[in-house]
C-alpha cells in the first residue's frame, strides 16, 4: 500500500512536471504580445507628427538634392529644355569657383563672431536676472522678448535707420558724421553682427536664467561663503551645471547664425558693394533666383547642410567623450 501511495503521489507530480514546459511557454506567449504592443504604441502616437516631418522637412531635403544632380535652370523650368543629370558637375562647378570659398570662409567667420557675441551677453544678462529686484528685471525681460520677438525684416529695416549716415541718430550721438556703416566690408559686417545679437540674445537669456533658477541656491552660497568671485562661481560652478543647457543653446545659435539671410539682404542691399558682404544663404539665393541656376543654388544648400549636421555631429561627440548626457 505504501507503494501504491508513493505511485500514486508523483504521478501528479510527474504530469504538472511533464506540462511545465508548456505552461510557462503559453504564459509567457501572451505577455511577449503585450510588450511587442508596448514597444509599438509610443510610436502609433508619434506618427501623425512624424508624417508631418517627413512632408515639411524630409521631402524638401530629397527635393533638394536631386536637383543638386541635374541640369536645372530656367530652360528647364519653362520646359524648353529636358532635365538632364549631371551627377557631381554641379558641385565641381561649385567648388572650382574661388568665390564661393572666399563666401564660405567669410560665412564661417560671421557665424562664429555672432554665436560667440549671442552667448556672452545672454549669458552676461541672465546673471544679472539673477542679481537685479524684480521691477528691473521684469522691464529687462519685457525688453528682451520685445526684441525677440520683432521679425527680422523688421528689425533690420529699424538698424539701417538708427545707423543711416544722414538721418540716423546713432551717427550723431557718436560725432561720426555721414560715415556710412554699409560701405566698408568689416563695418557691414559688425553693423549685421548688431542686430543679430540683438534679436538672438533673447532666447540664451531666457533659457539660461531658467537654468540657473533651478540649481539649488546652497550650492552657490557654498562657493560665496568660500571667497569665490562672481567669474569664479559662474566658470566653477554654474557652467559646469548648465553644461546640457549651455549645448542646446550653442547648438540653436549655430545653426540660425550660418543660416542668416534676411539681415545680409535687407542690411547690406543684397551682400553689399561687388559682393563684398555675401554668406551662403545670400551667395544660394543669388545664384538660383538672380541667375536661375537652380541646380547650384541647390548644391549650396546640401553643403550648408552637411556642414550643419557636422559641426552639430561634432560637438555631441565631445560632449559624450566627456561624458555629459545631452
Amino acid at each position: 500500500m505504501a507503494h501504491d501511495t508513493t505511485t500514486a503521489a508523483a504521478a501528479p507530480a510527474a504530469a504538472v512536471t511533464k506540462s511545465a514546459p508548456g505552461g510557462p511557454s503559453r504564459r509567457r506567449t501572451p505577455a511577449g504580445r503585450r510588450s511587442g504592443r508596448g514597444r509599438r504604441t509610443p510610436w502609433l502616437y508619434l506618427a501623425p507628427a512624424l508624417v508631418v516631418l517627413a512632408g515639411l522637412l524630409v521631402y524638401p531635403i530629397y527635393q533638394l538634392g536631386l536637383i543638386s544632380f541635374l541640369e536645372y535652370t530656367q530652360a528647364q523650368v519653362s520646359g524648353g529644355e529636358p532635365t538632364s543629370f549631371q551627377g557631381l558637375g554641379n558641385y565641381r562647378t561649385l567648388f572650382a569657383d574661388s568665390q564661393f570659398w572666399q563666401v564660405l570662409l567669410a560665412t564661417v567667420l560671421f557665424a562664429a563672431a555672432c554665436v560667440v557675441a549671442t552667448l556672452a551677453v545672454g549669458c552676461s544678462l541672465a546673471v544679472l536676472l539673477t542679481r537685479v529686484r524684480a521691477l528691473p528685471r521684469l522691464a529687462l525681460m519685457l525688453a528682451a522678448l520685445g526684441a525677440w520677438a520683432t521679425p527680422a525684416i523688421t528689425g533690420s529695416t529699424v538698424w539701417v535707420f538708427l545707423f543711416d549716415p544722414d538721418f540716423g541718430p546713432v551717427n550723431k550721438v557718436l560725432g561720426l558724421g555721414d560715415f556710412s556703416w554699409t560701405y566698408g566690408r568689416m563695418s557691414a559686417f559688425a553693423l549685421v553682427l548688431f542686430e543679430v545679437v540683438w534679436c538672438s540674445f533673447p532666447f540664451v537669456m531666457v533659457t539660461v536664467y531658467a537654468g540657473i533658477k533651478a540649481i539649488p541656491g546652497e550650492v552657490l552660497e557654498a562657493a560665496s561663503l568660500d571667497g569665490a568671485s562672481q567669474w569664479r562661481i559662474w566658470r566653477s560652478v554654474t557652467a559646469p551645471m548648465l553644461r546640457p543647457i549651455l549645448v542646446v543653446v550653442t547648438i540653436q545659435s549655430i545653426i540660425w547664425d550660418f543660416k542668416v539671410f534676411t539681415q545680409i539682404y535687407v542690411m547690406t542691399n543684397g551682400g553689399g558693394i561687388a559682393g563684398q558682404n555675401l554668406v551662403l544663404n545670400v551667395y544660394a539665393y543669388q545664384k538660383a533666383f538672380a541667375s536661375s541656376q537652380y541646380s547650384l543654388g541647390s548644391a549650396i544648400g546640401v553643403v550648408m547642410l552637411l556642414i550643419l549636421l557636422a559641426v552639430t555631429l561634432v560637438y555631441l561627440r565631445l560632449l559624450r567623450r566627456q561624458g555629459e548626457e545631452i
